[in-house]
């Protein structure tokens, strides 16, 4: 009989693209994941992996196996939504992932409610900008709080869940002394240095993206992915940025912001999780503490645009 921790690290190699990689993730040495791989190999009587320069690649074995053990593992997350349904109770553990821009607005209020609401339940969350439906799908988290840009298509992993949270748009956000806060059409700003997040970055594409929209390349003086700093240039009166509101302390003294009255900018904030026909207590209770921090930031917290 196959073994599903075995099939587990199959995938998960399969993933990261290499044994080194997928034993890091899983928190195990490459020696121990090679012996799983090894008798797993033994298992079915086939090689499942072959070299691939400096990764390794699913042999035509490992591709058809690789098949049966997604659907093998999303039956046993089936299987186990269903046993936490009919015990009707919240979980001691869980994982999430999440954006940094949305740590201090939703996410430290969420796991404070989730504390009081449910303090057996222990949450671990990661802040990364990285890949994270991947990491759901993989099983390493159990919640995603992402992101989409609403230039961007609408896709999402098969066997993945999407619960939109919030519409999140960017703010122009300048020197307290140098802008009113009246609407800004974005064409304004072909004649402003911006301090914005490379244009590799989901964030990046949308600034580019509404700037031609609007008619004008925009001038990047300063590239970063990093809020703070973008918020510390525009303070200092070097940039104009352009910040998700959600990111933003409304009390932080020294900027000025105003919305873009002709080209908005829009990120969705989602919660995702990993689709069952039956509806997990645990992950249930991490996404309703999300909404309801979302929906409460956006009421109490945040600019009005």
């Amino acid at each position: 009989m196959l073994d599903i921790r075995r099939l587990h690290m199959l995938r998960t190699v399969a993933a990261r693209g290499s044994i080194a990689a997928a034993a890091q993730s899983l928190a195990l040495s490459a020696g121990a994941v090679s012996q799983q791989l090894s008798a797993l190999r033994h298992d079915v009587g086939a090689d499942l992996l072959r070299p691939d320069g400096r990764t390794v690649a699913l042999t035509e074995a490992g591709r058809v196996l690789l098949e049966h053990a997604d659907r093998i593992l999303a039956a046993v997350q089936e299987a186990e939504s269903a046993v936490a349904a009919v015990k009707g109770t919240v979980g001691t553990t869980a994982t999430l992932a999440a954006l940094p821009s949305t740590v201090a607005t939703i996410v430290a209020p969420a796991l404070t409610a989730l504390g009081s609401h449910h303090p057996q339940l222990t949450v671990t969350c990661f802040v990364t900008d990285q890949a994270q439906l991947r990491e759901l799908t993989l099983g390493t988290v159990d919640v995603v709080l992402g992101q989409r840009y609403h230039h961007l298509p609408d896709t999402a992993p098969r066997g993945i869940a999407i619960s939109p949270l919030l519409d999140d748009p960017l703010l122009v956000v300048t020197a307290a002394q140098q802008a009113d806060e009246r609407p800004v059409v974005l064409r304004e700003l072909a004649t402003h240095s911006l301090a914005v997040p490379p244009p590799n970055t989901d964030c990046g594409q949308a600034i580019l993206h509404a700037c031609h929209q609007a008619g004008f390349t925009p001038t990047t003086r300063y590239i970063t992915a990093d809020i703070a700093a973008q918020l510390a240039l525009a303070r200092a009166g070097l940039a104009t940025a352009l910040v998700p509101r959600t990111a933003i302390d409304p009390a932080t003294p020294g900027i000025r912001t105003a919305p873009i009255e002709d080209h908005p900018i829009l990120r969705l904030l989602f919660a995702a999780t990993r689709h069952t026909e039956t509806a997990n207590p645990t992950t249930t209770a991490v996404v309703a503490a999300l909404r309801t921090a979302a929906r409460q930031g956006r009421a109490t917290h945040l600019p009005a645009v």
